[in-house]
């Protein structure tokens, strides 16, 4: 069994964002050599997410609606975490989004459903943040 462990490192200049990374984690698994196995995929810092979904602005847009809804970033002072910091609404907007997706590998290719791609969700950018690439297979 072969194992291969890759950072991918985002640098956001916005507060949220969501960027398609299928592509990077495709490249990851060709230069990993796996061609049957699974590939774990998951946000190294607490206000960013790794998630799939389709690859449509639309419904990128209504996420961004809905997150902010649900845990607006502003009034900063109304959330107990924001102690010298404004990111409590990042920690829960990860929390809503997930951590981690696993996919399945087969035949060399990420094996997903109709329309499914790998998003990173960034709810506190503007500084350096990774994304961990584990790949286990043959």
């Amino acid at each position: 069994m072969k194992s291969f462990r890759k950072e991918l490192w985002f640098e956001i200049p916005r507060r949220r964002a969501f960027i398609n990374i299928t592509g990077d984690v495709q490249r990851c698994l060709d230069e990993s050599g796996v061609r049957e196995g699974l590939v774990l995929v998951n946000a190294m810092h607490i206000t960013a997410s790794v998630f799939i979904n389709d690859n449509e602005s639309g419904l990128h847009q209504d996420f961004d609606d809905w997150l902010e809804r649900l845990a607006p970033h502003e009034p900063v002072d109304h959330y107990r975490h924001n102690v010298g910091e404004d990111n409590a609404d990042g920690h829960l907007k990860r929390q809503i989004m997930g951590r981690e997706v696993v996919v399945a590998i087969t035949d060399g290719r990420l094996d997903f459903g109709p329309w499914e791609q790998i998003f990173y969700g960034e709810f506190d950018g503007r500084r350096r943040k990774r994304v961990l690439v584990k790949i286990i297979g043959e």
